[in-house]
């Protein structure tokens, strides 16, 4: 009796491990998942149109360029209008607020992470099979790339960690622009707060005068908390899948913390300290609905003054005399760029580290489809050597970038704002391993 064989190579054998590796790496431990909404089933005609998840959540994942050709899509952002009623029997017509739209157009590109799966003589000499160690290193590889890529866009900056878990190089590599498609900008000057002793100061112009006393403390929180609910130009709160108090008590957004961060804020003792309490708040907002089921909510967060706080699994840190990218008070409404040095006292014993606050629409995460396929991740294969090297390689069809538009703040002027991410720089001390 004939059976069906698919050989190695073939097509169908690349097109199966294609969707075996799209899956995994889907799947895989990244706050990437946990952070994205649902791609919705009925309403919103536009985000159906245009294949775009629910925008109530940090990142917005489009796939309108897996369903066909093309490398550029458009995101829209609605302004917020200020309205003013008409009253009593007072001419209303032609008096409506102007409605006011900004657009963003983001660029797609395709990025290729090879895994050399040696020859004959090394598969001889191994009982593993080389093709499915090398799908799980794409595995691991592909998720903390796309994962990287992001934290360098929220952040505003690669930083100056490295090493073997870091798959996106440094700044200072040739091929980093071309790695990240789209160009990492700066946090925009009402996004930006540096920890300054006990409070902390707006714009990244502090960096010049930070000190080793700068750590980040439970206080800090609070204080951030209470800027949210002050700023002219509002961040989204974000709508947790399965929390039926997000209408009446929104969470207003997750904050991710340096490893080095997260350790200062473990170790805060300051009689406002209650870490605790933060962390028995935690727990009984994951009692609401089935918000303990989220991702968001899974292992050891605090949960204070609205807000969820987790540990960042990558660094975003810069050393001192660092130069690095910030806008000033002055070109807050021009978003020009320019070099802020970090301050030479904290020597070689302290970095300046980043924490992340992301409320809803941060980041889009754009996806595409391979020529024969919809699957945003591929697995390719090449044979050399006279067919007796293995080269496999994952492929991905996919960017991200930052969601910064121009909204009207409190004197009406239209001033860039990156409007779901802040960034809280803080000093740490370093480990020396």
């Amino acid at each position: 009796m004939s059976q069906t064989s698919v050989p190695r190579g073939s097509a169908l054998a690349n097109k199966q491990f294609s969707k075996a590796l799209s899956a995994m790496a889907v799947r895989q431990p990244t706050p990437m998942t946990a952070l994205t909404g649902p791609m919705p089933t009925h309403d919103g005609a536009m985000r159906k149109l245009k294949q775009q998840s629910t925008t109530e959540m940090p990142i917005v994942r489009v796939d309108e360029l897996s369903k066909g050709p093309g490398d550029v899509v458009q995101i829209d952002c609605a302004h917020v209008v200020k309205l003013r009623p008409v009253m009593g029997d007072a001419n209303a017509e032609g008096k409506g607020a102007a409605l006011k739209y900004s657009s963003k157009d983001i660029t797609l590109d395709m990025a290729t992470i090879p895994v050399s799966a040696g020859g004959k003589m090394t598969q001889q000499r191994t009982p593993h099979s080389m093709r499915l160690n090398a799908l799980a290193q794409l595995k691991r590889g592909i998720p903390a790339f796309r994962w990287q890529r992001c934290l360098a866009f929220l952040a505003g900056a690669r930083g100056k960690q490295d090493g073997t878990d870091w798959v996106l190089p440094l700044a200072s590599d040739a091929e980093f622009a071309d790695m990240m498609v789209n160009a990492i900008k700066a946090p925009t000057y009402n996004r930006h707060w540096v920890v300054n002793g006990s409070s902390l100061t707006q714009g990244g112009a502090q960096l010049a005068s930070v000190a080793t006393t700068d750590a980040l403390k439970l206080s800090h929180l609070d204080e951030f908390a209470a800027i949210w609910d002050e700023m002219t130009v509002r961040m989204a709160p974000i709508m947790i899948p399965g929390d039926p108090a997000a209408g009446d008590d929104p969470i207003k957004g997750v904050m991710y913390h340096d490893s080095l961060a997260w350790d200062a804020l473990l170790t805060d003792t300051t009689a406002t300290g209650n870490l605790r309490k933060f962390e028995a708040e935690a727990m009984q907002r994951a009692k609401y609905g089935e918000l303990g089921k989220h991702p968001l909510f899974s292992g050891a967060p605090i949960f204070w003054n609205g807000i969820l706080h987790r540990k960042m699994q990558y660094a975003i840190r810069h050393d001192a005399s660092d130069l690095v990218k910030h806008i000033t008070a002055a070109n807050r409404l021009t978003a020009t760029e320019t070099d802020v040095t970090v301050a030479a006292g904290l020597s070689t014993t302290h970095q300046v580290a980043t924490s992340i606050f992301l409320g809803a629409q941060a980041l889009a995460v754009v996806s595409g489809g391979n020529q024969t396929s919809e699957e945003t991740y591929s697995l390719l294969e090449a044979r050399t050597n006279f067919e007796r090297n293995l080269e496999l390689a994952g492929e991905i069809m996919g960017v991200e970038e930052k969601l910064r538009w121009s909204l009207p703040n409190a004197d009406g002027e239209l001033e860039p704002t990156d409007f779901g991410v802040a960034v809280i720089n803080s000093v740490v001390r370093k480990r020396n391993v």
